[in-house]
């Protein structure tokens, strides 16, 4: 019986990932990251969204408070967004850092991998944008001959 490295057992595990199998964490993670909230606060966090006018913003990344966060994802309970940050610090995501003031600052901010994740949502963000009136008008028409059916 040969010996693997902790490398080997991973790229072995890596090969073996299938979206398509059930109970493949692949398929899991996919779950995860299709949600809107996590969508939304990538794009958040990426400086990709809303900007407040006459506020001064960056093009890139950067770290944002939870209250920011908030402000920025209308529609967002509390419950929802502090979940979502949790499972994204949890995955390697966000990373989530307290500073001791009064009150106590909490900010967060995407990792080297949730960046890799990022340019990956922001162009499906970019295509829903660009692609909304075609799919409007597919609606419309399939709305209009389901009911002459």
């Amino acid at each position: 019986m040969s010996t693997q490295t902790a490398a080997q057992r991973r790229a072995e595990a890596k090969a073996s990932y299938n979206a398509f199998m059930d109970g493949c964490p692949s398929r899991q993670l996919l779950d995860r990251i299709t949600d809107k909230w996590v969508a939304l606060i990538l794009a958040a966090l990426g400086s990709d969204g809303p900007h407040r006018p006459g506020v001064a913003h960056e093009d890139g990344p950067r770290a944002m408070r939870y209250s920011e966060l908030s402000r920025r994802l209308a529609g967002a309970s509390q419950k929802m967004l502090t979940q979502t940050l949790r499972s994204l610090e949890a995955d390697g995501l966000v990373t989530r850092t307290v500073t001791p003031t009064v009150p106590v600052t909490v900010t967060y901010e995407l990792t080297d991998l949730g960046l890799s994740l990022n340019h990956v949502m922001a162009g499906l963000k970019v295509w829903a944008e660009t692609h909304m009136t075609d799919v409007l008008a597919h609606r419309e028409e399939h709305q209009r001959t389901a009911a002459e059916d």
